[in-house]
């Protein structure tokens, strides 16, 4: 019943007030195991994606977005996966979580950079959605978010009105990269997914990890 309201009265309500401009839904799947792997400017972007894709998506979200009984009740009802940050036993074991909902035939959406980018640039991904799509053999739509650090600021405690965008890519297929040394595929494959995202977004790339991450898997 949560998510019945939260997919269709408040899909309504973000497209009024906030207007998102969406393209490349013609790349998302309509059902089947898939993952979506997006850049990450704000926690916005974890109520945006899933409230403009067309089926539901289960993400890894930090465990500090729960703590607001909104928020949290949002992201619960959506089937987020809470991983607490600084403990690196519960990220692997999300992972894990997410590597059995994707054998149930379900859409996984994860942030590969690990946390959101504090000066809009995109940083290099963890190698876990490769561990992941490999495991699992699925592909991976790339997804870009423009302008949701716009609508909630760092620091800021109520949204503001502000038009973000979401694109999604076409899919990689994640076989090529099974024949190739485990830890060479799946860092060949990351790297590709954050090639597509970038040009999606138009983020300058910086080629590091940000350092904030918390989140890695090899």
């Amino acid at each position: 019943m949560l998510y019945w309201f939260m997919s269709t009265v408040v899909r309504r309500l973000l497209k009024i007030v906030f207007r998102p401009v969406v393209s490349g839904l013609e790349n998302v799947p309509a059902e089947g195991p898939i993952i979506f792997a997006s850049n990450h400017l704000s926690f916005v972007d974890s109520v945006l994606i899933p409230l403009v894709m067309p089926r539901r998506v289960t993400f890894l979200a930090k465990a500090e977005y729960f703590d607001s009984s909104i928020l949290g009740a949002f992201l619960s009802s959506m089937g987020h996966i809470a991983v607490p940050r600084t403990e690196q036993r519960a990220a692997v074991a999300a992972l894990d979580i997410a590597l059995k909902t994707l054998g149930e035939g379900n859409a996984f959406a994860i942030y590969p950079e690990g946390t959101r980018s504090e000066d809009g640039r995109l940083y290099r991904g963890h190698t876990g959605v490769g561990w992941l799509a490999l495991n699992a053999q699925v592909s991976i739509v790339p997804v870009a978010v423009r302008d949701t650090q716009r609508i909630m600021p760092v620091g800021a405690r109520l949204p503001r009105i502000h038009r973000p965008g979401v694109t999604f890519g076409k899919p990689i297929d994640s076989k090529p990269f099974a024949d190739m040394p485990p830890a060479r595929g799946r860092r060949a494959l990351v790297d590709e997914i954050m090639q597509e995202i970038q040009k999606l977004s138009g983020q300058e790339y910086t080629g590091t990890y940000n350092e904030r991450s918390k989140v890695t898997a090899a």
